[in-house]
C-alpha cells in the first residue's frame, strides 16, 4: 500500500493570477508542476508588447515569482514545453530563454500550437524539484 503524498498548492502574488480553474503550480512530493505561464504584466494583466522575445522575458519572469514563492529557482526546473504560436520565432525565443537557463539547463520540448490564450506568441510550462540540488553528470 502506498504512503501519504503531500499536495500544496502554489500561488505567488507576484505573478499573474489564474485565469481560469487551475493554479500557478502544484507540489505533489517534491516535484512541483507550474501552469503555463504567458507573458502577462502581473499588475494590468495585459500581453507585454513587442512580440515573442519581451512575452518571452515576462513570462520566464513570472515563472521566476512562482518559483520563489515555493523556495526555489530556475536551477530547479528540470523540465520545460514551450508553446509558440509561430515556430519561426523559435531563435528569439532561445536568445531569451538562454538568459534564465544558461548553466544547468532543463529538458525541453518546443511545438507550435494553434493558438494561445489572450493572443500571446509564447507560453512555457515547466516540472520543478523542491529541493536542494546536488549537480551530477553522466
Amino acid at each position: 500500500m502506498a504512503g501519504n503524498v503531500v499536495r500544496k498548492i502554489v500561488s505567488a502574488a507576484t505573478a499573474p493570477a489564474a485565469v481560469g480553474p487551475y493554479s500557478q503550480a502544484v507540489i505533489a512530493d517534491n516535484t512541483m508542476y507550474m501552469s503555463g505561464m504567458i507573458g502577462f504584466e502581473p499588475k494590468s494583466m495585459e500581453i507585454v508588447p513587442g512580440g515573442a522575445g519581451p512575452e518571452t522575458d515576462q513570462a520566464l519572469k513570472n515563472m521566476g515569482e512562482v518559483l520563489k514563492a515555493a523556495g526555489i529557482s530556475y536551477n530547479n526546473v528540470v523540465k520545460t514545453t514551450v508553446l509558440l504560436a509561430d515556430i519561426n520565432d523559435y531563435a528569439t525565443v532561445n536568445q531569451v530563454y538562454a538568459n534564465y537557463f544558461s548553466e544547468n539547463k532543463p529538458a525541453r520540448a518546443a511545438y507550435q500550437v494553434a493558438a494561445l490564450p489572450k493572443g500571446a506568441k509564447v507560453e512555457i510550462e515547466a516540472i520543478a524539484i523542491v529541493g536542494k540540488i546536488v549537480e551530477g553528470k553522466l
